[in-house]
């Protein structure tokens, strides 16, 4: 196969850099082009949002916001859950760097295995451990602002004939920084069914090319096609 300088001046076949360049379109791409407000209104996540919306107007007309408080606070606990789970998988990958060409010798044993150098392993190496610094910060924040969130929920005036309005702009500011801290959450997330794509460059960039757009594929499926968007969708017609 024919080698091209590549990523880093490192000799990536032409392959190799044709799957690497579709796994950052794919995974970029598909991250910002979920934010634009035609795409969030109708996925998933413009569903739930509404429902957010929703549940902190009723949460300011409750005189006692404390079952409130406790929902928010386990939400949060989620982000904490996959922030340290993405630590421990940076600190598992970090420590085979610099052992690729043990680990290439193992796993050409296996059928349809690319062959490859040490310093190209290490690079698929780096790219898993990238996609997993990026999921740690987005969960990492998503939890820090899941605090903001119940902060502000504990900031909520109580209801009242005099300032129902100031309790609504209130309610929908705190809804609006909830959705931030999903958003987030949801980031990380995607960076997980990325990094199982990253993951089989290990075997083949063939493989690494099938597997990125099955993941883009899923990811497209869940939030705009899936039953739970559905369901979440037709309920918001109902509130």
């Amino acid at each position: 196969m024919t080698s091209s300088a590549g990523l880093f001046g490192l000799p990536l076949s032409l392959l190799d850099a044709l799957a690497v360049a579709w796994f950052a379109v794919t995974f970029i791409g598909y991250q910002n082009l979920s934010r634009f407000a035609w795409f969030e209104q109708r996925s998933i996540a413009g569903a739930v949002q509404r429902h957010r919306v929703a549940w902190m107007r009723n949460m300011a007309l409750r005189e006692n916001r404390m079952s409130d408080s406790m929902l928010m606070q386990q939400l949060g606990q989620g982000n904490a859950f996959f922030a340290s789970t993405s630590a421990i998988a940076i600190g598992a990958i970090v420590s085979l760097l610099g052992a690729g060409d043990k680990m290439q010798a193992v796993i050409e044993k296996l059928p349809l295995v690319a062959r490859t150098d040490g310093a190209i392993f290490d690079l698929k190496l780096l790219l898993l451990i990238g996609v997993f610094v990026y999921a740690f910060f987005k969960f990492a924040w998503g939890f820090r602002l899941s605090h903001y969130c119940g902060i502000m929920i504990g900031a909520t005036p109580q209801a009242s004939a005099e300032n129902r309005a100031e309790c609504e702009v209130h309610a929908d500011a705190v809804s609006s920084l909830i959705g931030i801290a999903a958003d987030h959450t949801n980031r990380g997330l995607r960076a997980f069914y990325y990094a199982i794509a990253a993951m089989t460059w290990i075997f083949h960039p063939v493989v690494f090319v099938i597997a990125t757009t099955w993941v883009l594929v899923i990811l497209i499926r869940r939030d705009f096609y899936s039953r739970s968007r559905h369901v979440l969708a037709g309920a918001n017609r109902v509130i």
